[in-house]
């Protein structure tokens, strides 16, 4: 779990505490790389410590929603699929998805489930946000490029992206002057991203919303189903996420702010 596992421990103890486990759709990861070895732990006992670490932590006896953090091509996905449904058999798993996993593997698997009367992902998390990234933030990571991005328009598969703000880069903290953040450098500072910003500046001021929730709305708007996962460290961050559902983009204006036309639809 994150923070060490004490995000799981403040969560259980928050549904302990008001009761309140059956009104609360619990998503929770697996298979993150420990220590110095970057390898994803996905054998299926490697898979079954984590989950019984989670459930522990979490003081539940099941998961709504479990992902897996990391791909790792060499494990087969018919020992994936296989143990999932074991644990879905089992009760302490209702649905799985996968995390930065390749669209061909999604595809792989969700066949393999399917032919054998299994349950496949119900979804995955790889990164898509307005600003897009030269590299990806950690090693092991995927964002949804081209190939990636035309694969859910056809399929419809449902995407819930990590880092769907870009990290803050439409927040107004980040100037091409201001270099101090050297993953932010690294990631997304480039000509083309802070175009999008422009855009999203002017977007936002014809429609009375801030950049960064112009940038969330970018992901909502977004022709295939898209759930953005958002890391607000405040109420008022909170409040900005919740207020970029109310921003309708056309189809016009979504493909201006990803810089696909020029021609300014405003």
């Amino acid at each position: 779990g994150y923070g060490g596992g004490d995000s799981e421990m403040l969560i259980g103890l928050w549904m302990r505490q008001r009761g309140n486990r059956d009104d609360v759709f619990l998503i929770d990861k697996g298979g993150h790389p420990q220590g110095r070895v970057p390898r994803p732990r996905l054998s299926p006992e490697e898979l079954k410590a984590d989950l019984d670490e989670s459930i522990t932590r979490l003081r539940t006896d099941y998961i709504d929603l479990y992902m897996l953090h990391r791909d790792d091509p060499v494990i087969p996905v018919r020992t994936i699929i296989d143990y999932l449904n074991e644990e879905i058999g089992a009760g302490r798993i209702r649905a799985i998805a996968a995390s930065n996993w390749q669209p061909e593997r999604i595809a792989e698997a969700n066949t393999y489930a399917e032919e054998n009367g299994l349950a496949g992902f119900v979804s995955c998390s790889n990164n898509i946000s307005l600003a897009v990234p030269m590299e990806p933030m950690w090693g092991g990571c995927v964002c949804v490029d081209d190939a990636a991005r035309a694969w859910h328009q056809e399929s419809q598969f449902p995407l819930m992206p990590w880092s769907s703000q870009a990290r803050g880069f439409f927040s107004g903290a980040f100037t091409p002057e201001n270099r101090d953040n050297g993953d932010m450098v690294r990631v997304y500072y480039n000509d083309e991203n802070f175009e999008r910003l422009t855009r999203a500046k002017k977007l936002g001021e014809k429609y009375g919303y801030s950049p960064i929730q112009v940038s969330l709305a970018y992901c909502l708007n977004i022709s295939f189903p898209v759930f953005p996962i958002v890391g607000p460290a405040t109420l008022d961050e909170m409040d900005s996420s919740l207020g970029a559902m109310g921003l309708e983009l056309s189809d016009a204006e979504i493909q201006w702010l990803n810089l696909e036309t020029a021609e300014n639809p405003l």
